[in-house]
């Protein structure tokens, strides 16, 4: 048969029924608008919480940590024995947490093409010193030109200028819980208590401030050679060093290897982060699920306005077959009816998609807790555009596929007899 003639009938029919086909074209419209909304909120939302922790965590960290010796003398002496050894209370090693030879690893580490930067780091156990009570703390002592090339540190300094780290001697930057314990304010001087019993003071030129309540409370800044001095350490004291490699993909792999030729220790992110990534992978799965019901539910919705069609239309139908029009006819007929919906649907699904992404992006976002971002996460990525054109199409074929075999079957002689 025509198909331009299938085409004039399935308008025809579509018009008939204006209202009811209004009314499905909004149902995909809303579907596809929150569908893109959703996830481009969502997957927006997780690149933030992701940034908070990934920027400021290194692909690969070696470090050194102090463990009991695997092999006892005792094991020694009695390896030709048929006897086994049972000990208790097993003392670390006495060794200092300083990795040996870092300059040298440094250098190495520099030279490797698979490796974006090097930031050393000196990681010391302190207390805050407020009047006669003591708040426990962590100082970390930073290259901060180097920490703010891989890490983005410039980005968490809420108050002061990270560089002053490096220009005023005897600085630190506190984290934003840790000063408001202390009611310190930019240009104070505080006491620093070491776990050697070292006291040095510190004026402090900032505020840190990562979005993470718990590290907030204890953690600040200070230069690497601010750090050594309250450590009594010589200017070769590193406990940590901080690689960004250039594929993030390949840490796991990289951390085994140097691990192997440095013999220190080396975790690498997506272990160290393993938690939190399974937290936006489960954040995603909800959101695609939502944004999937909610088309299915269109889809249903436009099943149930052409099952009412057919109905309603079972004369037309009669008709259009005893004319000369077949089974397949009809089926295309209904079927063309359900596409034309969910094209215009989608469309302009599509546009809202966007236009609401657009103006949820210009909200202002503001929190104590992240002062750094400014407005809600949206995430403008064309796969979802994708995702949410396929399933309209899908899902209003489908929805006119069942109902559009139903009128094939018709049989013109029962239904004009009947009439």
């Amino acid at each position: 048969m025509n198909f331009k003639l299938i085409q004039n009938i399935a308008v025809s029919l579509l018009l008939a029924r204006w209202r009811q086909t209004l009314v499905a074209a909004i149902g995909v419209t809303f579907s596809i608008t929150m569908f893109i909304t959703l996830l481009s909120f969502m997957s927006g939302l997780n690149d933030l919480l992701d940034g908070l922790i990934l920027n400021r965590t290194p692909h690969v960290r070696l470090y050194k940590e102090i463990k009991a010796s695997d092999f006892q003398p005792i094991d020694i002496q009695s390896k030709k024995t048929k006897q086994y050894n049972f000990i208790r209370s097993i003392k670390p090693k006495s060794e200092r947490l300083e990795i040996q030879n870092s300059a040298a690893i440094i250098k190495n580490l520099k030279s490797d093409s698979r490796v974006l930067g090097v930031a050393p780091k000196v990681t010391a156990q302190v207390f805050y010193n407020v009047g006669v009570i003591e708040i426990t703390g962590v100082i970390n002592g930073i290259d901060p030109e180097a920490e703010n090339k891989l890490f983005f540190f410039n980005d968490y300094v809420t108050e002061g200028n990270f560089m002053d780290l490096k220009n005023i001697p005897n600085s630190i930057i506190l984290g934003k819980g840790a000063a408001e314990k202390m009611l310190a304010q930019v240009g104070d001087v505080v006491q620093i208590t070491s776990s050697k019993g070292e006291r040095l003071s510190l004026k402090v030129v900032g505020f840190f401030q990562s979005g993470l309540q718990d590290i907030d409370n204890v953690q600040s800044y200070a230069s690497i050679s601010t750090t050594q001095k309250l450590l009594g350490e010589s200017n070769n004291y590193i406990t940590d060093l901080q690689v960004k490699l250039n594929d993030i993909l390949m840490a796991p792999d990289v951390a085994k290897e140097y691990q192997r030729i440095y013999e220190i220790q080396a975790i690498d992110i997506q272990t160290a982060n393993s938690q939190f990534e399974t937290g936006s992978s489960v954040r995603s799965l909800i959101s695609y699920a939502v944004g999937v019901t909610l088309l299915i539910v269109a889809g249903f919705g436009i099943y149930n306005i052409l099952n009412m069609m057919i109905y309603e239309k079972m004369d037309s139908i009669a008709i259009l077959k005893a004319i000369g029009f077949s089974g397949k006819d009809v089926n295309r007929i209904f079927i063309l009816i359900a596409l034309s919906i969910g094209v215009f649907g989608g469309f302009l699904g599509l546009l809202g998609g966007f236009g609401l992404s657009a103006i949820i992006d210009q909200i202002p976002f503001n929190t104590n807790s992240l002062p750094t971002v400014k407005t809600y996460p949206i995430n403008y990525n064309p796969k979802y555009y994708m995702i949410g054109t396929v399933f309209a199409i899908i899902t209003t074929y489908l929805a006119g596929y069942f109902p559009s075999r139903k009128a094939s079957k018709i049989d013109p002689v029962i239904i004009i007899r009947g009439k």
